[in-house]
């Protein structure tokens, strides 16, 4: 019966990557919770019938003392013992049963399912955003706010469903039922329920507010310690152990006093019910002797009505603590908002189609492009790549050589012009069919928290275990994987690497990257720096298997070390954005130009990357 339930919300729907409303919080909530809407419903239900039979109870009590007062004992049982059986029946059978059906819709369909369905969605969704949503976040931020949230969505619906409907129909039945006895004893209810009524109006807003400067804190707290923790080598490179504390204490500081600010309002809050709930018990006590001294109302009457106020006291507390936190989701979920329902930066066109690269031809056409609003990077560029070409971006760091790259990938739109891939331009196709057309290492060489095999085959998951091997042994690394272990045990292939790779040296991790390009083996080939973390001897050992590789491929590439461009069909050099020269290595050095001053003053290997083309243009003049 419980697994039933369980799978009767799909958890992971497979309905895509659906935009989220970015207007008013219920849409947003709304958009989540359609889905699931026949379980709320049943939820309701069973909320609804609980909360009638209870209240009943208390109808029932006030029957028993009135019995037991004023019937005869010898005929007790004969005359009433079928409403004791029936209310027996009601306690022990109905009444449970009731709430067991409620925890199947409430603990089996939605607890676990709700939420997970929530974090599915929007995680597909935050996987579809541009490179610069997540440049521009902490990632332990993103995913603080997505665990977060969808507690939050769950908790502000089934709490609004469970608190409000059942206090809505609690308080109904209270008000008839010691209406039913006299109508004077109903006015202390009201007036309690008009001045807790008055209560949360005023202090729930307050809690609100706070909740979400509460949940934003939160999000900044833990975004700044997973900083530290994923970049703990640099934090003991450079021996600011403290420092990364003192940075992680002014967030603690922050989120510290949101929850000092909560507390004084929770604990104000607290007194003034308390001190509401004793004056009910004091004003229904007194007028139900007043009324019991002229015998409007019996002692039946009266104890069901002090059984009610005992219960409501109780109650009154479990309400005001529910609907605190439910004005805390409320802020979590505002909060969550804000980042879930930012708009992509860059977005497929509706129905666009998948790219079809037969050639590999790449055409940069009259590209204007800037990271900034106070300059472009990019202005009027274009550059034309023949199919199965092979060049060499040259240039300063700034001059534009990652950006082309960037763009060729489509991690951002351009402003204007356009680029195409055989004739088709990439803004018009699938972004997926675009960069598994391409493969591409970079300098900064990222691995997953997975084991060498998972990493190496995220190139082409389906690829053999013979060609997962030719490839790493083409990368040279087939070597130092037989070596390698990890604290579970794990060896070889199964070997985990840590977060980022950190369990690798940069050359291990630089050649995992190589071997998976290699297993990709895509048309059009990028590389960044591909071979910068590898010293001279593994590098000689890879340029030989990379220009195999590059064979039939579109390439470009970019290296400081010029001698490893050498090879290169064309050189492309850059300066602010703009091609100075062009031509094969032979005949720029000749041509006694730009690139030949830049040659010749490589020391090691390495362009001065700190002074642009021209002030290095005038030192060299200066030194003749």
């Amino acid at each position: 019966m419980f697994s039933r339930f369980e799978r009767m919300v799909d958890a992971f729907p497979d309905d895509g990557a659906r935009t989220p409303p970015a207007g008013s919080l219920l849409s947003f909530i709304w958009f989540y919770s359609r889905p699931v809407w026949p379980f709320l419903l049943g939820m309701a239900v069973f909320t609804i019938a609980v909360s009638i039979i209870e209240v009943s109870l208390f109808a029932f009590l006030g029957q028993v003392v009135d019995w037991l007062s004023g019937l005869d004992r010898e005929t007790f049982l004969q005359n009433e013992g079928w409403k004791l059986v029936l209310m027996g029946l009601t306690i022990l059978v109905l009444l449970p049963g009731l709430v067991f059906a409620e925890g199947l819709f409430t603990f089996q369909a939605l607890s676990g399912n709700y939420p997970m369905r929530f974090r599915w969605q929007v995680h597909r969704w935050l996987l579809d955003q541009s490179l610069g949503f997540f440049q521009d976040e902490f990632a332990g931020r993103i995913a603080t706010k997505l665990m977060q949230t969808a507690l939050a969505v769950r908790e502000a619906v089934m709490k609004s469903i469970d608190v409000l409907l059942y206090v809505a129909v609690y308080f109904t039945g209270v008000i008839v039922l010691v209406a039913s006895a006299d109508w004077r004893l109903a006015l202390p209810f009201a007036g309690w329920a008009a001045l807790y009524a008055l209560m949360l109006w005023y202090f729930i807003p307050r809690l609100g507010i706070v909740a979400e400067a509460q949940a934003d804190a939160r999000a900044e707290m833990t975004g700044r310690v997973v900083d530290a923790y994923s970049n703990i080598q640099t934090v003991k490179l450079f021996a600011h152990t403290r420092r990364e504390a003192d940075f992680a204490k002014a967030s603690m500081g922050g989120f510290l006093k949101t929850v000092y600010r909560q507390m004084r309002l929770i604990n104000l809050f607290f007194f003034c019910l308390y001190a509401l709930n004793s004056l009910l018990l004091f004003a229904v006590g007194a007028l139900s002797i007043t009324l019991w001294l002229n015998t409007a109302v019996s002692i039946g009457a009266i104890a069901a009505a002090l059984g009610l106020v005992l219960r409501i006291n109780g109650m009154s507390q479990w309400i005001m603590w529910e609907v605190s936190a439910l004005f805390e989701n409320i802020g979590t979920i505002r909060d969550g908002m804000a980042t879930f329902t930012q708009g992509r930066a860059v977005a497929d066109k509706p129905g666009a189609p998948d790219l079809k690269v037969e050639r590999g031809g790449i055409r940069f056409e009259a590209v204007t492009f800037r990271y900034r609003a106070d300059g472009r990077l990019l202005e009027n560029f274009s550059l034309d790549v023949r199919p199965g070409e092979k060049i060499g971006l040259v240039g300063r760091s700034g001059a534009g050589k990652s950006t082309l790259l960037n763009l060729l990938l489509r991690f951002h739109d351009v402003e204007s012009g356009r680029i195409l891939v055989d004739g088709q331009d990439i803004s018009q196709v699938t972004q997926e069919s675009l960069r598994r057309s391409i493969g591409m290492v970079t300098q900064d060489t990222s691995l997953l928290h997975r084991s060498i095999r998972d990493n190496v085959l995220y190139g082409r998951p389906e690829a053999s275990e013979t060609e997962l091997l030719a490839a790493l042994e083409r990368a040279e690394a087939s070597n130092f994987i037989a070596e390698l272990s990890d604290v579970e045990g794990r060896r070889g292939l199964d070997a985990e690497v840590g977060e980022r790779g950190v369990k690798l040296s940069g050359g291990q991790r630089q050649r995992i990257a190589i071997a998976r390009v290699m297993l990709k083996d895509a048309p059009i080939l990028l590389l960044d720096e591909a071979t910068s973390a590898l010293d001279s001897e593994a590098e000689a050992a890879i340029q030989e298997n990379l220009y195999r590789l590059m064979e039939g491929k579109t390439v470009i590439a970019i290296a400081h070390r010029l001698s490893t461009l050498a090879a290169m069909d064309r050189l492309v050099v850059l300066d602010r954005g703009r091609i100075v020269e062009e031509g094969t290595h032979a005949d720029l050095v000749g041509r006694g130009g730009l690139y030949a001053e830049l040659w010749r003053r490589q020391v090691g290997g390495f362009i001065d990357a700190g002074e642009d083309a021209d002030t290095q243009a005038k030192r060299m003049k200066a030194a003749e």
